[in-house]
């Protein structure tokens, strides 16, 4: 009998190109202390570097990832779990991700970004449930509402804003 639950995910976890961790969350007790994560994203890394697909069966559990550059995002479900579902949640993870970082997504921006990183995460999946599929969504969640400097009269800007302001105002006239 299949069981139907909510806990869908029982890790995401993101390396960067010699397989050293740049982000893991763990859900459940499958993998409980550091040293059996480490062993798992080692063997992970190893059997996922040179390969070309994205779904792979790896220590009884189904992981699909998804490489960049320098660094690979990886979803871990139990082997039940719909390839599709978790393939949607991978998906929205990394689209958020790269929309957050400009479409940059290697590992230094990653690092430099990792609150926002972390944040995407965080509002994909809660405790193993994923909470949403769709990247706008959870863009729109992580990023902070800009304020249009337009709307700000220029004496009352602070001098990031306006230097911001002025930044925008000048890239806007080099594209015409």
């Amino acid at each position: 009998m299949v069981n139907l639950s909510l806990y869908s995910i029982k890790a995401v976890v993101l390396l960067d190109a010699e397989g050293n961790r740049v982000l893991g969350k763990y859900y459940g007790q499958d993998y409980p202390n550091l040293k059996e994560q480490k062993a798992f994203e080692k063997g992970l890394f190893d059997k996922t570097k040179r390969a070309q697909g994205e779904v792979i069966l790896y220590d009884n559990q189904v992981v699909l990832y998804r490489s960049n550059i320098d660094i690979f995002f990886y979803v871990v479900g139990s082997t039940e779990e719909n390839e599709l579902i978790l393939l949607s949640m991978l998906n929205a993870f990394y689209d958020a991700v790269s929309t957050l970082l400009r479409f940059q997504v290697e590992k230094r921006s990653v690092m430099d970004n990792l609150d926002l990183v972390v944040l995407c995460l965080d509002e994909t999946v809660d405790a193993g449930i994923i909470l949403e599929t769709d990247a706008n969504a959870i863009v729109s969640r992580v990023s902070k509402p800009r304020l249009d400097m337009v709307d700000i009269p220029f004496s009352e800007q602070t001098l990031m804003q306006a230097y911001q302001s002025a930044r925008d105002r000048f890239a806007s006239q080099l594209l015409r």
